[in-house]
């Protein structure tokens, strides 16, 4: 992640803003954290195909920021850039399901992938082999990985999307990156929030441990799926295979409705 701004003249623009709303403190502030928008765009359009052009993504990251900007409290015990990454990706994410870049056949062929998944481990009492995949889906192990592969593009940011919960501005916030708020006074969501945090432990702790490894690297080290490759010694496109099959676990295994339709 790009380096903070200087200190010195931040926390009087954020009380600038927050005393008399002045737009000059605000367009300064959004300059000072841009990088963050580039250095967000970058790792979002490395997982995109080549068409997706990373200019666009900085022009969507720029209004995640302005509106982090507008909604930061500078009283919370948090660093503004933790804040803002989250509304930065959030609002380059948004923008791309809006556009619906992704094939329908590409999404089609992720929820089988799930679905299949879910059944045989439960079937099974384990985590299925690519070959028991390839094998249920009637495709060939070479054709299951390739798949995986196409997912993995339609899965961006997938633990983002899969444990988003509103607060109260109505955004979506991703429970990776969820931020205590100490003035929050539900303690039904707060509850819900460390059931869902128990819930993801518990199922990242039952990944088999390469694809264990994957999701602490790219989720919690902010690796790119080149550098997890590198650290794995294997090649970026198994790696994403990795992280793609490590999702769809989770996925699967967290809606257990999908296992009693399936």
């Amino acid at each position: 992640m790009p380096s903070e701004p200087r200190p010195h003249d931040v926390r009087d623009l954020w009380r600038r803003l927050r005393e008399n709303n002045d737009a000059l403190a605000r367009e300064k502030l959004v300059l000072n954290y841009s990088p963050l928008v580039k250095w967000v765009a970058g790792r979002v359009a490395a997982t995109l195909p080549p068409h997706v052009e990373e200019g666009d993504l900085i022009s969507y990251g720029l209004i995640g920021l302005t509106t982090a900007v507008d909604r930061f409290d500078i009283d919370r015990e948090v660093r503004f850039e933790t804040y803002a990454v989250t509304r930065i990706r959030g609002a380059i994410i948004d923008e791309l399901r809006s556009q619906d870049w992704v094939p329908r056949s590409v999404r089609q062929r992720a929820r089988e992938i799930e679905r299949t998944h879910a059944r045989l481990e439960h079937k099974l009492h384990r985590a299925p082999t690519d070959e028991e995949m390839a094998q249920a889906l009637d495709i060939s192990v070479r054709e299951f990985q390739d798949a995986l592969v196409q997912v993995s593009q339609s899965t961006i940011h997938a633990l983002d999307e899969m444990w988003s919960v509103g607060d109260q501005t109505g955004d979506q916030v991703s429970l990776l990156d969820t931020i205590e708020d100490e003035q929050a006074a539900d303690p039904a969501a707060a509850l819900a929030e460390q059931d869902l945090r128990d819930q993801m432990g518990e199922a990242i702790e039952r990944l088999p441990e390469r694809e264990k490894v994957v999701i602490a690297l790219y989720y919690y080290e902010n690796l790119t799926l080149r550098e997890i490759g590198e650290v794995l010694g294997v090649t970026e496109s198994r790696a994403s295979q990795l992280h793609t099959k490590a999702v769809l676990r989770l996925r699967s295994r967290l809606t257990p409705e999908d296992v009693a339709a399936a």
